[in-house]
């Protein structure tokens, strides 16, 4: 370190571009052979010395005209050599901007951070050798994809910090600001399934179908094994049932982490008994998967409708503000013994916009009466799934993840009221 140190950082970063303009020349080379590119406008050497003129016009003029005339002359040069490349059958900006890449290297490497010089030339060396790799992604990536990351952006960026964090009315105690936040971790949770659903997992096992449909929907994901179910029979009931379980497990670590980022205080009350049924849950499922059965392949025909769909964030927001209503009346009139009823009610629906509102709104309720509206909740939901499954299944294959989810729902209640 200390010999480090007696280097003249001028030094040190004339090394560093001399050094990371040889590495990215010597992949450059290799990318034009391996696609039997002629390399016209020179080589490695070629690279260094762009590198080399970059720094070294950067640093004699403070001013940085001489560097703005050097990047001109050097964009001259390989318009020329562009314009000449164009009469062959071979021709693109990729190299000539490239070569401006490189000339960039010398100012970054005096005036950013190491790790940002080292970033940027390792981000430059994986689109070299990764050409293949990028191609094969974007034509595997639907135009409909990039709709779809821009609306997430929209409702992330854009809209999210103009909402004002205020009341929306005397009635209705949560903030516009809050029940956009709840759209967007509901939709973020939903987005990241789909999308390794889709483009990692496009022929899955029940297995990943359970664990990527809870992060999505448990109850979605139900509907959809039960169904596949009943074609399988009852022969696979140990895979079935892990499935239908696993889903279940992801839906309690999807509720703890969103209600960790709304409300600590109850995340950690739920803590000990939404982990220990995630654990007991987690166990039955590793036995189930030790007995011997053939391996099951999902292939379901449906089509996995999009999560991010601007109408279906309106309908979650509008399903928010009624629950948030909801509630405030029941709580007002019933206290929280009617919020245990009502939460036992909501879990036939879709519990997260209830949930999700109970957290962000200010009611006159404790955090001991919204751990146990959650439980309820959560417990009914179990009772639903529990139906979905006998009624589309129709054999004994789920008769394992039933009697867990039937189990789960006197375990809640049990736990709220005794």
């Amino acid at each position: 370190m200390e010999i480090y140190n007696a280097i003249p950082p001028l030094l040190v970063q004339f090394i560093m571009t001399v050094a990371f303009s040889f590495v990215v020349g010597l992949e450059f080379r290799s990318y034009h052979q391996a696609n039997e590119y002629k390399l016209n406008f020179g080589s490695t050497r070629t690279f260094v010395l762009i590198g080399v003129l970059g720094f070294v016009l950067y640093t004699l003029d403070s001013s940085k005209q001489l560097f703005t005339v050097g990047l001109g002359v050097l964009a001259s040069l390989l318009l020329v050599f562009y314009w000449r490349l164009s009469d062959t059958k071979h021709f693109s900006l990729f190299s000539t901007i490239f070569a401006l890449l490189i000339y960039l290297i010398g100012p970054i490497a005096s005036v950013f951070p190491s790790w940002f010089l080292v970033l940027f030339v390792v981000v430059l060396i994986l689109i070299l050798s990764e050409k293949t790799l990028i191609h094969r992604f974007s034509d595997q990536l639907a135009n409909e994809e990039i709709a779809t990351l821009a609306k997430f952006f929209i409702i992330s960026g854009v809209i999210l910090p103009l909402l004002p964090d205020q009341p929306i009315a005397p009635m209705l105690p949560v903030t516009y600001y809050r029940v956009w936040l709840a759209v967007l971790i509901v939709s973020g949770f939903s987005y990241l399934s789909y999308l390794v659903n889709t483009y990692f997992f496009k022929s899955r096992s029940l297995l990943i179908t359970g664990f990527l449909g809870g992060l999505y929907s448990s109850t979605a994901a139900t509907v959809v094994i039960g169904r596949q179910a009943n074609s399988l029979g009852s022969s696979f009931g140990h895979k079935v049932s892990a499935s239908l379980i696993m889903a279940t497990t992801m839906m309690y670590l999807r509720l703890l982490a969103i209600i960790f980022v709304f409300d600590r205080a109850v995340a950690q009350q739920l803590f000990i008994p939404f982990s220990i049924i995630i654990g007991i849950s987690l166990i039955i499922i590793v036995v189930l998967l030790t007995l011997k059965t053939q391996v099951t392949q999902f292939h379901e025909a449906g089509e996995v409708k999009h999560p991010l769909e601007l109408s279906t964030a309106i309908v979650f927001a509008l399903l928010f503000v009624v629950f948030a209503f909801l509630t405030n009346y029941v709580t007002q009139q019933f206290g929280s013994h009617g919020l245990k009823f009502l939460a036992m009610i909501v879990g036939f629906t879709d519990i997260d916009p209830f949930i999700l509102s109970l957290l962000g709104g200010k009611f006159t309720v404790t955090d001991s009466a919204i751990v146990s509206a959650v439980m309820l909740a959560s417990g009914s939901n179990n009772l639903l799934k529990a139906a979905y499954a006998v009624g589309l299944a129709r054999n004994r294959s789920v008769l394992i993840a039933v009697s867990w989810l039937v189990l789960l729902f006197l375990s809640s209640f049990l736990y709220v009221y005794f």
